[in-house]
């Protein structure tokens, strides 16, 4: 049984006498505006940076809009970069609902951090994600000098849908489509859209993602089954993981998607990738935008940012 850390059992509470039914009880329009409500109230103020930039990356579906963190304190020389791609099941949130995380990274790694707002499902399903976060991934490495970044020193990150994003990402980079990633950053990634592990399908009521509620994002990504075991939707469906960046997998136990994470990081490291492991037994999907209430978020975040700091240290 999981022992929750009791700033989580607080958030839960609060999401029971809200009285918010889950997610796959709503439209898309109604979980969005429920999920950004939720962001309004579980996220603690945004730091200060030294700036933030609208960016525009052209891709095969239209311009893709980004937003730009210099961290609090840099000078003029270029920064060691993360391509960011926030959570949501590939169907919520945007550039403003991680902009605390952003933030956070941007200070306590010492890098840039360039978010990506990709086109959702349900309006725009599977491969469009992947298509704008590669024209996104590109375009900021590709203009990296005008961005202040040092284009050899670039890591792909993101939670959740992001963390999915973030490993397809790793993998196009190290098969040629796109050029070098010196980091992958996953945060309670999804690697698979088959649902077959012990924790897709048995993380019940009681938490905001659900194996039900996971199932309801999958369904609105995918166009067919063909799609699930496709290595661009299910990256641990890859023939070899062999060759891709670094890597950083972190995992929370009551988490629908804890399994196929670790089994993601147990795989890397099988195929010779140097990876670190943070696995967090009292944690739940999510806990990350919660920082306002839940305290280990930001511990966790500079955790990981000492992890990536060192990395990008060239």
């Amino acid at each position: 049984m999981t022992t929750l850390d009791p700033d989580v059992l607080l958030v839960l509470e609060m999401i029971r006498m809200a009285g918010r039914p889950p997610f796959e009880q709503l439209s898309p329009t109604e979980a969005r505006e429920a999920y950004m409500k939720s962001r309004a109230v579980l996220q603690p103020e945004p730091e200060a940076v030294a700036e933030t930039r609208a960016l525009s990356a052209p891709g095969p579906h239209g311009d893709i809009p980004l937003r730009l963190y210099r961290p609090a304190g840099a000078g003029s020389a270029a920064l060691p970069g993360l391509v960011y791609y926030h959570g949501g099941g590939w169907l919520l949130g945007g550039l403003d609902s991680h902009d605390v995380v952003c933030r956070r990274f941007a200070n306590a790694a010492g890098c840039v951090v360039v978010s990506v707002d990709y086109r959702m499902a349900p309006e725009h399903k599977f491969p469009t994600s992947v298509d704008d976060s590669a024209a996104a991934t590109k375009f900021v490495i590709e203009q990296a000098e005008r961005l202040g970044i040092d284009p050899n020193r670039v890591a792909a990150g993101g939670d959740s849908a992001g963390g999915n994003l973030a490993a397809v990402m790793a993998l196009m980079a190290r098969d040629g489509t796109l050029p070098p990633l010196a980091f992958q950053l996953l945060i309670y990634p999804a690697t698979d859209m088959t649902m077959t592990t012990v924790s897709s399908q048995t993380v019940g009521p009681g938490v905001p993602l659900t194996s039900a509620t996971m199932k309801w994002f999958i369904d609105h990504y995918m166009r067919d089954d063909a799609d699930r075991i496709d290595w661009r939707a299910s990256p641990i469906r890859a023939a070899s993981l062999a060759g891709t960046a670094p890597a950083l997998v972190l995992t929370a136990a009551a988490d629908p998607l804890r399994d196929e994470g670790i089994a993601y990081a147990q795989r890397l490291e099988r195929e010779g990738v140097r990876v670190t492991t943070l696995h967090l037994s009292d944690q739940i999907h999510g806990f990350l935008s919660m920082g306002k209430v839940v305290r280990a978020a930001d511990t966790a975040i500079d955790m990981m940012s000492a992890v990536l700091r060192r990395a990008l240290a060239g």
